[in-house]
């Protein structure tokens, strides 16, 4: 390392060149091991203590390199999200980690990125600490350097340039219509977002005239401050309200790239003050090591998809959960009232699933072409859960979708709490419960209403309604042990999941579009129905239109799985417990409830598993997904876990049935 810091000195040498090797000495074997690189950087500061020329000749080395470089494209971009939007930006990750982007040397930028060129730095530049990098721009003494001009030095005017760049986008950006839309004070009031730029435009004009100035008045960057606390004010309050209203990622990905850039704005502020107090650059070293860490970190980290993509889907994923979570506390029996009402519900479900497996073994008897078939039968899936939906019926395997949403927001306000975590054992124990009268609900009467429609079909054309060859498939086809039931039954689970999201995403559009009173302006239904009817028809809409499309999507995302199996003769296909339990009713009647007896009772197991599978990976999903948009760690989970153990020991009853 001394050999290489003596090297600075030396004329005509590539200093971009030696940057990258000093950088290479410094960085640990493992990009996590930061002690190896704090060691290394206290013995840079050493040798700078000991050769007071070698730190001499770095010292030149940076300011010449800051010197003739553009500062402006890393201040303005590095770390702040651009304009272009949501998907180009995730386009432009995926294409610049195939093929980078041009690196050109007029630009500070390019440095960092030549420098720092591997995507892990950040790990050690951000892990050593700010103190170690404090004590080493300490050991280099930029005061020595004695620079007593009156003019703005060059780094300190890209900075203040920088700063009226920044302003100009915060004030253009903080007026876009979708901000004012969610909150209305923007355009009633002076907005803090163009007052900022006007009142650093002042800062900076007499900010130029201060430089080195005692005679010019001093100058305050207090105000400054305040009105970028205003802003974030501004954009906590849009953040609330979009949790609430509604929210999109166009509108997610907005509030994000605005905070960036106030936040962007304030660091360069701090810098460009401190450096007006102390030209020397004393005070400026703290805030001046901030940004440069905060730099180097967010060019590592450009081409990241997974950090962008949960960043700038966080508040839709939070609000289309919390859609999901209101629609679950109606799949939550608290009383004898409510958990009779979801066992009607229930045999409300499994007798129309009924009528669904047998129109779908009707379609397969119609020889269609393998895709006017899979069409068929989406539409027959998607149709018949719509109609459950009207007429008040329960799925059982859609409800863990809604209810793990209600868990995870109960585990939030419980703050993961031993206090608390009681109350959410009795909630999981209510919900258990619920599951299981629906459940059984569904089965029941899918197996009854199955039966009754072979026996009854068999008595009136004297054939069966299933041959009993397919009957014998059928039963085959739901063993777990003879077929891929499980893995299939786990893809019908992905499936609702899927469908859950589904719900709470159309709910989130229904309600940041405002579809509702968007219907009652249309004159033409006002006009056909009465101003009453067009009343109820557009609450209806607002209040199920969600729920209506998760249903039908989920009906076309079973029958698109089996045409993708068909199509690719991947082993994908969907095992849904309520169909396959109706499947077993038309089987056991082909088949005469004779020797093959036993077959039937092993076909009961099977789908207890395919129920337990299509529950439990719903269930799993919609939980982590939950958990992860609220940003709660899996720690109380372990608590959790002995709270309902604890629960299940002192009051077994109220799993399956619910107190007088």
């Amino acid at each position: 390392m001394e050999n290489l810091l003596t090297r600075f000195s030396e004329p005509d040498i590539n200093v971009e060149e030696l940057f990258v090797q000093l950088v290479d000495l410094i960085r640990p074997g493992q990009p996590d091991d930061v002690e190896a690189a704090r060691r290394s950087l206290k013995f840079l500061g050493l040798i700078f203590e000991k050769h007071p020329e070698t730190r001499a000749s770095l010292r030149k080395a940076i300011l010449h390199i800051q010197g003739i470089r553009r500062h402006s494209m890393l201040y303005t971009t590095s770390g702040i999200l651009p304009n272009t939007g949501f998907l180009n930006e995730i386009f432009r990750r995926i294409c610049d980690r195939f093929l980078p982007e041009a690196l050109d040397p007029a630009y500070l930028r390019s440095f960092f990125r030549r420098v720092f060129y591997r995507s892990s730095d950040y790990l050690w530049v951000a892990g050593v600490g700010e103190e170690a990098w404090l004590e080493l721009a300490g050991a280099l003494r930029f005061d020595e350097e004695n620079n007593a001009s009156t003019e703005l030095p060059h780094g300190v005017s890209e900075i203040l340039r920088s700063l009226r760049i920044v302003s100009y986008w915060i004030a253009a950006s903080g007026l876009e219509p979708e901000l004012l839309r969610l909150d209305p004070d923007l355009d009633v009031h002076e907005s803090p977002f163009a007052a900022q730029s006007a009142e650093l435009d002042a800062y900076l004009e007499a900010y130029m005239l201060s430089w080195r100035n005692p005679a010019n008045p001093g100058i305050d960057d207090k105000h400054l401050h305040v009105l970028f606390e205003q802003c974030r004010e501004v954009i906590d309050r849009i953040h609330n309200r979009a949790a609430r209203d509604g929210t999109s990622i166009r509108l997610t990905y907005h509030v994000k790239r605005l905070g960036q850039l106030i936040q962007r704005c304030e660091d360069l502020l701090n810098v460009a003050e401190n450096l007006r107090i102390d030209p020397e650059g004393r005070s400026a070293r703290q805030p001046l090591v901030r940004l440069f860490v905060s730099l180097v970190c967010e060019e590592c980290r450009r081409d990241d998809i997974m950090p962008y993509w949960r960043q700038n889907t966080e508040l839709i994923a939070l609000r289309i959960t919390e859609n999901a979570s209101v629609h679950g506390e109606h799949y939550i029996a608290e009383n004898m009232r409510e958990y009779a009402g979801m066992a009607r519900s229930a045999l409300i479900g499994g007798g129309i699933i009924a009528f669904m497996a047998a129109l779908k073994i009707l379609i397969g008897k119609t020889n269609l072409p393998p895709l006017m078939m899979a069409f068929a039968n989406c539409l027959n899936y998607g149709l018949g859960f719509c109609l459950i939906h009207v007429l008040h019926g329960a799925v059982a395997t859609k409800q863990p979708a809604m209810t793990a949403n209600v868990i995870a927001a109960c585990v939030e306000s419980a703050g993961g709490k031993l206090c608390h975590i009681e109350s959410i054992a009795e909630l999981v124990a209510r919900t258990f419960r619920t599951q299981m009268v629906a459940i059984f609900g569904n089965v029941l009467l899918a197996i009854s209403l199955s039966w009754g429609i072979a026996y009854l079909f068999f008595l009136l054309s004297g054939h069966n309604f299933v041959p009993a060859e397919k009957a014998a498939y059928l039963l085959q086809s739901q063993s777990v042990t003879r077929s891929g039931a499980i893995c299939y039954a786990a893809i019908a689970g992905v499936c609702l999941f899927l469908a859950g999201l589904i719900n709470g995403y159309f709910d989130n559009y229904v309600a940041y579009n405002r579809v509702t009173e968007r219907i009652l302006q249309l004159e033409w239904l006002r006009r056909a129905w009465g101003a009453h009817r067009a009343q109820r028809i557009a609450v209806y809409i607002g209040r199920n239109f969600g729920a209506l499309s998760g249903n039908f999507l989920f009906g076309f995302l079973l029958g698109g799985a089996t045409l993708m199996g068909l199509l690719t003769g991947l082993p994908i296909d969907i095992r849904h417990v309520t169909f396959s339990s109706a499947y077993v009713g038309f089987a056991a009647v082909s088949l005469d409830f004779s020797p093959v007896g036993i077959n039937v009772l092993w076909a009961m197991f099977d789908v207890a598993v395919i129920g337990f599978f299509n529950l439990a990976v719903s269930f799993a999903l919609a939980f982590h997904v939950a958990l992860r948009s609220r940003r709660i760690e899996y720690v109380s989970l372990r608590q959790l876990a002995g709270a309902c153990a604890r629960f299940l020991r002192e009051r077994p009853a109220e799993f399956f049935f619910p107190p007088r």
